[in-house]
């Protein structure tokens, strides 16, 4: 069976010291480019592309003085527009956060994301808690985050309440054109068939969307959601609304388990494991070093592994037997571990049977074995 294989892309790589082995130009679409092309001829399944509210900080809430690592990001929706012509087979997957932001426009650019790839987009939906991010658009008042926020927060709770609410619209506003809503009859003079076209009429505790959309309804009907989550309430978030959720056990026991707990709240939830990953002979060597420059040993909330192509293929296949169906691996260093991955860990594990020759599918569902849905609001005939 074929494991999928997604990975995590920001800036110059997971490790934040990371630009300085190899200091690309973060800030170019040569750079991004280059990656992503470099994802699709490992026939990888998709890459995520990393974004939030506020400036990366290694406080838990609020800027910090540092000015060794990056800071900055592009707009993540609208760098995977950039990328969608300029690749063909694989998945393009942007974070968008939920908080401060309209789930309209969230829901119409992944729309647009979808078209412009002919089918290939997904979105990485997430919260952003903190109130230096709220700051930036003083609509809300928010209490500073806690360095070990718990779920059993009220702020927090109520945040994936909203964000599930969020996902919810997002997904009838993708509905809300039927697929043969657009007629183009020049003959006739009839562009769309108005009753083809939808009202969603959400009303709840955080939003009143009347729709429709005003993007036609996305290729892929509904584009692939996904969602990182480490605990009972982001697992309840993700399989309440989205097809792939992303998960951090550091070991083939905590897998079991937290596979046992995702399945028993979806069945149809596709469970992905996220490794930090520094790849070949050196890796030990090279994320030492890595270490030594920022000054601290790297910490993550997933499980970091620095070793061979053989040696990671032995636990992804271990994990996959544990329950695992596809892995979103972050590397250390690019472009160095993502081309590790694509060449030597892709390689690998053809060798074992275990991946891809070819892409056999041309969007994003396709790919990791998600049907096409019908628009909830077509009459069924």
């Amino acid at each position: 069976m074929t494991l999928h294989l997604a990975v995590a892309l920001d800036g110059a790589g997971w490790h934040p010291a990371a630009w300085r082995e190899a200091p690309p130009d973060v800030f170019s679409a040569r750079h991004w480019a280059g990656l992503v092309a470099e994802a699709e001829r490992g026939l990888l399944d998709f890459v995520t592309i990393e974004d939030a509210l506020g400036l990366q900080s290694t406080l838990p809430d609020g800027d910090d003085d540092r000015i060794d690592q990056v800071r900055g990001r592009f707009d993540a929706v609208l760098l995977a527009a950039r990328l969608a012509p300029i690749t063909s087979r694989i998945g393009l997957v942007p974070t968008a956060t939920v908080t401060h932001t309209e789930p309209f426009h969230v829901a119409i650019g992944i729309a647009t994301l979808d078209h412009v790839s002919g089918g290939r987009a997904g979105w990485r939906a997430q919260i952003s808690p903190r109130a230096s991010e709220a700051r930036h658009f003083g609509r809300k008042e928010v209490p500073p985050l806690k360095p070990l926020a718990h779920e059993a927060d009220p702020h927090v709770r109520e945040l994936f309440a909203e964000a599930t609410d969020a996902v919810e619209v997002a997904r009838r506003l993708w509905d809300s054109w039927e697929d043969d809503a657009e007629i183009r009859d020049v003959a006739t003079g009839r562009f769309i068939d108005r009753d083809k076209l939808h009202y969603i009429d959400f009303a709840g505790r955080y939003f009143s969307v009347k729709g429709p959309s005003i993007t036609p309804r996305p290729p892929q009907g509904q584009p692939v959601v996904t969602a990182l989550a480490h605990a009972r309430l982001p697992y309840e978030f993700a399989a309440a609304g989205a097809d792939v959720v992303y998960v951090t056990p550091h070991s083939a026991e905590q897998v079991r388990a937290i596979v046992e707990e995702v399945s028993g709240l979806s069945g149809e939830l596709k469970i992905f494991a996220d490794l930090v990953v520094f790849l070949g002979d050196d890796a030990a060597r090279r994320k030492a070093r890595l270490d030594e420059l920022d000054g601290a040993e790297l910490v993550s909330d997933a499980a970091i592994f620095a070793g061979t192509a053989t040696q990671l293929a032995d636990l992804l296949l271990e994990w996959r037997r544990a329950g695992i169906q596809g892995f979103r691996l972050r590397p250390g260093a690019l472009p160095y571990d993502l081309e590790q991955i694509t060449r030597e860990l892709t390689a690998e594990l053809r060798g074992r049977g275990a991946f891809r020759h070819a892409y056999e599918a041309a969007t994003l569902r396709g790919l990791l074995g998600l049907p096409r849905p019908l628009s909830r609001y077509a009459e069924v005939t």
